[in-house]
């Protein structure tokens, strides 16, 4: 069961096995089981076994991988399949990424594969949705957001939809100091909530929508607390362990 708030630590690529298991040492020392949150590691897929063994008595700390391909096997050099993920230890896996979208050029029809490929392998994805700065200059905020989680639900029933998690990321606030205000991420993370009812009903109502765009220790608080905000999906805040124990006991 997916308890909220969510905190999910995206490490992107950062920290070797050997980093990874310092890390945890460091953060399971500061960070007692907490019954009324869930802790998420999208650890480099070559680190995943050590922070999976890290964690093997923690059953309240989960792990996801930050892509998976849409198809079971083939001849797809460099890829891993939500089958692969899933036996070695990963739960949930990003989907969309803002880095995936406009570096790697994902698109949206494959985000609607990678969701449906999650869920054939029993994980639940963690769809990310959000706009450049000259779309939300041009007013484009909500168009932008509702295309993308519009294409990743496709192929998905609504008790699929239901239970995923659905991340809020603004491209112009990642990794460049800047942060949507409290107001603002509420004010998308409603818009997001009605399509999600309207896709899938009163199941939605509980559906998790994370905030992720230069969240850290300082501006945790305010981000948990705003309307409509289910959690939280850090980068950089994420890598050192002092700094996200203090951010997943907010």
């Amino acid at each position: 069961m997916i308890r909220k708030p969510v905190f999910a630590a995206n490490w992107k690529m950062n920290h070797t096995s050997r980093d990874a298991k310092t890390f945890m040492r460091t953060f399971l020392m500061q960070y007692a089981r907490r019954p009324d949150r869930t802790v998420v590691f999208f650890p480099p897929a070559l680190t995943l076994a050590a922070v999976s063994d890290a964690i093997k008595e923690r059953q309240d700390i989960l792990l996801g991988v930050q892509n998976i391909h849409w198809e079971l096997k083939g001849a797809f050099t460099g890829e891993q399949s939500a089958e692969m993920s899933r036996e070695a230890g990963a739960a949930f896996v990003l989907v969309g990424h803002s880095e995936r979208r406009h570096v790697f050029g994902e698109k949206d029809e494959e985000t609607q594969k990678k969701c449906a490929a999650a869920n054939r392998a029993g994980m639940t994805p963690v769809l990310c949705v959000g706009e450049k700065l000259e779309e939300r200059e041009r007013g484009e905020t909500d168009a932008v957001v509702l295309r993308q989680l519009r294409a990743g639900t496709a192929s998905l029933d609504p008790a699929t939809i239901g239970s995923m998690i659905i991340a809020y990321e603004p491209v112009w606030a990642i990794g460049t100091g800047k942060t949507a205000q409290p107001e603002d991420a509420s004010a998308v993370h409603a818009v997001i909530r009605r399509e999600l009812a309207a896709l899938a009903g009163e199941r939605t109502k509980d559906t998790p929508i994370l905030y992720g765009g230069s969240a850290n220790a300082g501006n945790a608080a305010a981000l948990i607390n705003a309307a409509n905000v289910g959690g939280l999906l850090v980068g950089g805040a994420s890598l050192e362990p002092e700094a996200w124990a203090t951010i997943v006991r907010t």
